[in-house]
């Protein structure tokens, strides 16, 4: 094999390592979205339930990563928690987690109570969970915030029980408040339609809503970016073959 055609194949094979990295990545990003668009389909599903469930199904690790429409009632205790880095219409807060302890479950559960916005200067919203027995609440039991990577201290103390939380880690919450249980793998997203005669966590003032994806892409924008990496797959090799096709063109 001459010169010419060793190099010639050099390249061929670093453009298909390149387009076949590529589309490796345009593959992930349309598995991002079937996973996405399942996790949506399966919430709304719970949604259109119209019998709640009873709240002991945030303890089923079959149902982890599911989604249903629960209700029940329990004791909330005096600990506030504050998730960190929770975005809101374009807007960057925190979101209050209360502790349940079920009357008909063995592990404590946390009620999503809605969303604060975070002024300037990071101090925590005045708002508190309404400690206390005979609570009832009703939402959408669904996984919890990803935690995503892990770096220093899960949680922070701050005055008063309140707690300010950087990521979402279930034993390290538990650990923190003392819990004598663990907490279940599905959170409770409370009901972001306020009833008459509401009390308790339920009338909480934050910003409530049931959106699936409140911190990351939507499939369409996985779609989008599926398409990209594809056609960057297909560019480098539209490249690779003309350049070939010029140099053989020039050695005739």
């Amino acid at each position: 094999m001459n010169p010419g055609a060793r190099r010639l194949l050099g390249w061929w094979l670093l453009a298909l390592l390149v387009a076949a990295g590529f589309a490796q990545l345009g593959r992930w990003q349309l598995a991002r979205m079937h996973e996405k668009e399942t996790m949506l389909a399966a919430a709304s599903s719970a949604l259109d339930h119209a019998h709640p469930q009873p709240l002991l199904l945030a303890s089923d690790p079959a149902r982890a990563q599911g989604y249903d429409w629960a209700a029940g009632g329990g004791t909330l205790l005096d600990d506030s928690l504050w998730l960190d880095a929770q975005q809101r219409g374009g807007r960057v807060g925190v979101r209050l987690y209360c502790v349940l302890l079920p009357d008909d479950g063995a592990q404590a559960v946390l009620v999503d109570a809605g969303w604060w916005p975070l002024a300037g200067d990071r101090q925590l919203p005045e708002a508190a969970c309404p400690a206390g027995a005979g609570q009832a609440v009703r939402g959408l039991l669904a996984p919890p915030p990803t935690p995503g990577l892990a770096h220093g201290d899960a949680l922070a103390e701050q005055a008063g029980k309140r707690w300010l939380a950087s990521r979402m880690d279930l034993p390290a919450v538990a650990k923190a408040l003392g819990l004598r249980v663990a907490i279940a793998p599905r959170v409770l997203r409370l009901d972001p339609q306020r009833q008459p005669g509401d009390g308790g966590v339920m009338a909480a003032s934050g910003e409530r809503d049931l959106d699936i994806l409140p911190n990351t892409m939507p499939p369409e924008r996985h779609l989008g970016y599926a398409v990209q990496w594809f056609g960057l797959a297909l560019t480098v090799l539209v490249v690779a073959a003309t350049l070939t096709f010029r140099m053989k063109k020039k050695a005739t």
